[in-house]
């Protein structure tokens, strides 16, 4: 299959979210001099580690490429021309019927060739999303480790959260550049901090967190993933109350019957319940990370939020699933019935649809 819309391939290097896409050709533009890209490369095929991976809404007409049924897969674009999108791309998801021979065909290497790169790419899909630090600990689970040069915030979210981040380490930029510090001594500190190269940038936080270099750029990655799923917390909390509400009072189209009606009020009640015990589980963990970072910026006690910080990747796992499924429920509502307008859901559809938002939230029947 093939993509030949250079707006939309343009939009998604240009404007995607960090938890949609995972741009590894934009990877190599930046860091194909760095020699860890090359001894730890995140697909050994060089033709798959240039291209695009998307977690893709599935469209009505693209269920049926599944065997099982599912809401959101895995999407990797293969540009046509590696420097230049103008010539468009191939697509394949992960897991449809005949994966394998499609991918083999889309890059002309056999199967035999790609089993370490298929092994990845079905980790890669068994999370609901990309976001570099679930990522980071989802590979290395998988005994799959790639240079850290391919775990990075996008540009276009580092822009979207630059605000949220200044005045989070507001109080920490006054401890390393003493006195008051300003507002646009924070924004120059949160740009460095956010970037691919943080760690390279900000000696003066070393210090502060009496850090080697090693323990200092493991530091900043996981600070970063904090101060990421904060900022996603924060963006999605507004939009929930309304979802929630549509999903309790939808009303199906049709003529449901009694066993539908039942199964249908099960399940909305199951998803209430464990939509809020993610968001709280989320809150919960988020509160382990301000009291670390409180003990430094108002007891200045850098020891803390330096252990805390150096043991953080147990943390990922349970914060980029949750968030990562709370986002799938709203997003995934919101492409289903947009705002504004009313649902056109059969009961069947709605089974659906409420089957894979519990499976995300892990409920429990």
């Amino acid at each position: 299959m093939a993509i030949g819309d250079l707006r939309s391939l343009s939009a998604l290097e240009n404007s995607a979210s960090t938890a949609r896409v995972l741009n590894l050709r934009r990877v190599h533009a930046n860091f194909s001099d760095d020699p860890a890209y090359s001894k730890s490369p995140f697909f050994y095929n060089s033709t798959l580690n240039r291209s695009l991976i998307v977690k893709h809404r599935l469209r009505a007409n693209e269920r049926s490429e599944f065997v099982a049924a599912r809401n959101v897969a895995t999407k990797l674009i293969i540009p046509i021309n590696e420097n230049d999108l103008k010539h468009g791309a191939h697509y394949v998801f992960v897991g449809q019927k005949n994966f394998e021979q499609m991918l083999s065909g889309s890059i002309d290497k056999d199967v035999s060739e790609l089993r370490r790169d298929l092994e990845t790419l079905s980790a890669l899909d068994a999370i609901p999303t990309l976001d570099p630090f679930l990522l980071r600990e989802q590979l290395q689970r998988n005994g799959i480790k790639p240079a850290g040069c391919y775990f990075q915030i996008t540009d276009a979210d580092v822009q979207r959260m630059l605000f949220f981040a200044e005045n989070e380490i507001g109080d920490l930029v006054r401890l390393a550049v003493g006195g008051e510090g300003t507002a646009e001594q924070a924004g120059v500190m949160t740009k460095k901090l956010l970037s691919n190269r943080g760690a390279e940038q900000t000696e003066g936080l070393r210090m502060v967190l009496q850090m080697d270099h090693t323990q200092y750029r493991e530091g900043i990655f996981c600070w970063k993933a904090f101060l990421y799923y904060k900022w996603q917390l924060m963006e999605l909390l507004p939009k929930a109350d309304k979802v929630i509400q549509e999903i309790a009072h939808v009303v199906p189209r049709g003529s449901p019957t009694y066993d539908e009606k039942a199964e249908i009020s099960d399940m909305r009640d199951n998803i209430s319940h464990s939509f809020a015990a993610a968001v709280k589980s989320v809150t919960a963990t988020l509160a382990i990370y301000d009291n670390a970072y409180q003990m430094l910026t108002q007891k200045s006690d850098p020891k803390v939020f330096k252990d805390f910080l150096l043991s953080a990747p147990a943390l990922f796992n349970t914060l980029g699933e949750r968030l990562g499924a709370v986002e799938h429920l709203l997003s995934f509502w919101r492409f289903r019935v947009p705002e504004g307008k009313r649902s056109q859901l059969q009961a069947n559809e709605l089974i659906d649809i409420f089957g894979d938002f519990e499976t995300s939230l892990e409920v429990k029947s």
